[in-house]
């Protein structure tokens, strides 16, 4: 989804859409409705995908130009978006039939939900407090921008930091378009 305003507030409501889905996630849960989980989980991944593909882009750069600690920070919230790749490759590749797609999905939702914690708890008011809100807002241009040519799948091993990742994402990201049409996969 498209949002308008600073990068705090564009950033900020994509985990609220996330948890919204998180939430019906669970309530998916034994319900016997494998199809709309399995849906849903690819809906989420694409989001995220095209959010932390954004984050890398524009939003840890900048943390480590303004912040005093932005190194820091950056290199850990880049650790967390490798490891949620990782877990949304796994789930990617579970039936959601299998005994373990709900222990991977578990693991995968604690680990965004804590990322998303530490993002709106540290890394943001910091950023309000080092960045001006020209600089905000011009954040938030460049990471909608970024989300609407960004790859929609996992690419572990794809570049995390500039320049490469804004070199190869367009690519991938198209890529990834034209494998989603083709599969059907995460129509909404």
């Amino acid at each position: 989804m498209e949002h308008s305003g600073d990068v705090i507030t564009v950033l900020t409501t994509d985990h609220r859409e996330v948890e919204q889905m998180f939430a019906e996630l669970e309530k998916l849960r034994g319900t016997g409705e494998e199809e709309r989980r399995r849906d849903l989980v690819e809906k989420v991944v694409t989001e995220l995908v095209k959010h932390s593909v954004a984050e890398e882009a524009y939003l840890y750069p900048a943390a480590r130009r303004f912040l005093p600690e932005g190194d820091r920070l950056a290199d850990r919230e880049i650790a967390e978006h490798a490891e949620a790749e990782r877990l949304m490759k796994e789930l990617e590749r579970t039936d959601t039939t299998d005994p373990a797609f709900d222990h991977l999905l578990d693991r995968f939702m604690a680990a965004i939900r804590e990322h998303v914690h530490e993002e709106e708890s540290e890394l943001f008011p910091e950023l309000v407090k080092y960045a001006d809100a020209e600089e905000l807002h011009s954040l938030g241009k460049k990471v909608r921008a970024m989300k609407k040519i960004a790859p929609t799948r996992p690419h572990p091993a794809a570049p995390d930091s500039p320049p490469a990742n804004k070199l190869i994402a367009p690519g991938a990201g198209l890529v990834d378009r034209v494998r989603d049409l083709l599969s059907g996969r995460a129509k909404d």
